[in-house]
């Protein structure tokens, strides 16, 4: 094995290494989530040298000024105020969904009216109209951290995968029974998962547009879905009350997670892989050992359904959207709730962290959309315009049932 190059990762912290085996070029991952700026550079790099051998002593001061660039990145103060920049016409029937890819520069929309749209985020211009669902177009993705494809689910039952520069069609992915309701993409971008209120989810491989495995086993349709970095494992939650963890490999379920009482709006696996959290109507949030299955934590405090939940990067916090109008802050280790976020005037349906990890934003069917201190939970902004409910959002803008996606810089 040899060395080529070093890539940084602000978010969360880490550092990628290139190398040459095989004659293959390849790529492995130092993931620094516990690094903050007063974290000891050398003492890193050391611990670093052990453990990989990649690693040596020519280039330690090469991993050491890598680790001081990411320091000089935390210790940025993140004052931003967003101001309104466009808002777009996107669709002529409510927006369902909404994705980024990850440099930020396109987003995409999906809608009612059976069409998913790609736009330039700087300009606020439309690049290309994805056609051919017959029926509402319901969740969208890019395969990050590519952004040259684009996978969209649809009520018609089917998922298409599109290439993102040109709008052209690569497949259709025919199988389920039922709407598609949810998506995702592994890490690798090799494989597209997809959800089902047919009660079962898919593997379907990205370059051939076969279907790879079928997962049976839920009793109720499946609402959501997450592969681990890794790419071996996909979570899925179901709206029969419990969580499946499936092994990419073979197809099995590999776990079952029991013990929420009511139907589970998200789930969500951290940076590391080794946690699970979701989100339930029963109106609590739980953190569950992804390895053992076990339920490590009960987090609880809202007076109604929790709709949304999310890590941040880092694995350290969990937030929580509610339909009793609040968002909560929960720390992954103690499992206490740090922050209650109030403020909105309606259900929440949406929340997610800032890269960083220290903004949280909300969306609401008060139709606006509140950004957050994470230290202080004082609200920062609210971000207004949209005439009807928001139920989509990344961190650089949000969708609403009003037809119109709104940019905020």
């Amino acid at each position: 094995m040899r060395l080529k190059r070093f890539f940084l990762r602000y978010y969360p912290p880490g550092i990628i290494l290139e190398y040459e085996k095989g004659g293959n070029l390849r790529t492995k991952s130092i993931d620094l989530l516990d690094l903050s700026p007063q974290t000891n550079p050398e003492e890193l790099v050391e611990e670093i040298r052990q453990s990989e051998p990649l690693i040596t002593e020519s280039r330690a001061d090469q991993v050491k000024q890598l680790i001081l660039r990411l320091q000089q990145k935390q210790g940025q103060q993140d004052h931003h105020r967003f101001c309104f920049f466009k808002e777009l016409k996107a669709h002529i029937l409510p927006l369902t969904n909404v994705a980024i890819d990850k440099s930020g520069s396109r987003f995409i929309t999906g809608s009612y009216d059976r069409t998913c749209r790609v736009w330039d985020t700087a300009s606020g211009t439309e690049l290309h109209t994805l056609e051919g669902h017959r029926n509402v177009v319901y969740a969208v993705a890019f395969n990050n951290p590519y952004g040259d494809k684009i996978a969209t689910g649809s009520f018609d039952k089917t998922c298409k995968l599109w290439c993102a520069e040109t709008g052209k069609c690569f497949h259709t992915f025919r199988g389920h029974i039922a709407e598609v309701v949810c998506l995702a993409f592994n890490h690798q971008s090799t494989l597209v998962a997809t959800g089902s209120m047919d009660t079962t989810a898919k593997l379907w491989d990205v370059e051939t547009g076969e279907e790879v495995a079928t997962l049976t086993g839920h009793t109720a349709e499946v609402l959501s879905l997450c592969f681990n970095t890794v790419g071996d494992q996909l979570v899925t939650g179901s709206f029969d009350h419990t969580v499946g963890i499936w092994d990419i490999a073979t197809g099995r379920r590999v776990r079952t997670l029991i013990g929420h009482r009511g139907e589970i709006a998200n789930v969500q696996f951290n940076w590391d892989c080794s946690f699970i959290v979701t989100g339930s109507m029963d109106k609590t949030c739980k953190l569950w050992e992804a390895v053992s299955g076990k339920c490590v934590a009960t987090m609880v405090g809202h007076k109604e359904e929790v709709l949304d939940v999310c890590f941040d990067l880092s694995g350290q916090l969990i937030a929580t959207a509610s339909a009793d109008g609040t968002a909560r802050v929960y720390s992954a280790t103690t499992h206490n709730c740090i922050l209650t976020l109030e403020g909105h005037d309606g259900e929440i349906s949406k929340v997610c962290f800032s890269p960083q990890g220290n903004r949280v934003l909300t969306a609401s069917s008060d139709k606006t959309a509140r950004l957050w201190d994470v230290h202080s939970g004082v609200c920062l902004q609210v971000l207004e315009g949209h005439r009807d409910e928001i139920f989509s959002l990344v961190f650089n803008y949000e969708g609403s049932k009003d037809n119109t996606c709104r940019i905020w810089y």
